[in-house]
């Protein structure tokens, strides 16, 4: 079982992005969204079914260092960036914690990778796109659809 010590500094820092970058959303969901993301590392937290991995991830945004650790790492990723560049830095990161995954952990692999896409999944969902004051809109738009394709494509597993 793959935990914080099986990996160095800057990978473990790249795993913990991963985990907010597979959640970002947009400006008028955000609020939703960023619920929907907490929920879920909540969910994780107390399932029994949960991956040390999975544990030592939320283990660490429960304190203030590894909340600072990742905010310091986001403003890096992101300096300088246009939102184009935002989603592709981002899809840059999950494709790079991808391959370390495999590499140093790959019993773990494949449940982390579904537990972020489960993260993206969720967030796409929570808030509903197009339409006005909530009525009308589509719960997943064609545009975050592509996006779980893209998040996807970047960690190896099936959208």
């Amino acid at each position: 079982m793959a935990n914080k010590q099986s990996f160095t500094p800057e990978e473990w820092t790249k795993i913990l992005e991963s985990t907010m970058l597979s959640g970002m959303g947009g400006v008028w969901g955000l609020v939703k969204e960023g619920f929907a993301s907490s929920s879920a590392l909540a969910a994780a937290k107390s399932d029994a079914g949960s991956s040390e991995l999975v544990k030592a991830v939320i283990a660490d945004f429960e304190t203030s260092e590894g909340r600072s650790t990742i905010q310091e790492a986001l403003r890096k990723r992101f300096a300088g960036a246009k939102p184009a560049d935002a989603v592709q830095r981002s899809l840059a990161n999950l494709r790079e914690v991808s391959a370390i995954l495999d590499a140093k952990a790959p019993a773990d692999a494949s449940s982390f990778k579904a537990w972020l896409s489960g993260i993206s999944q969720k967030v796409a969902a929570a808030s509903k796109e197009g339409g006005f004051l909530g009525i009308g809109g589509v719960q997943v738009s064609e545009a975050e659809k592509a996006t779980l394709g893209d998040i996807a494509k970047a960690l190896g597993t099936s959208a």
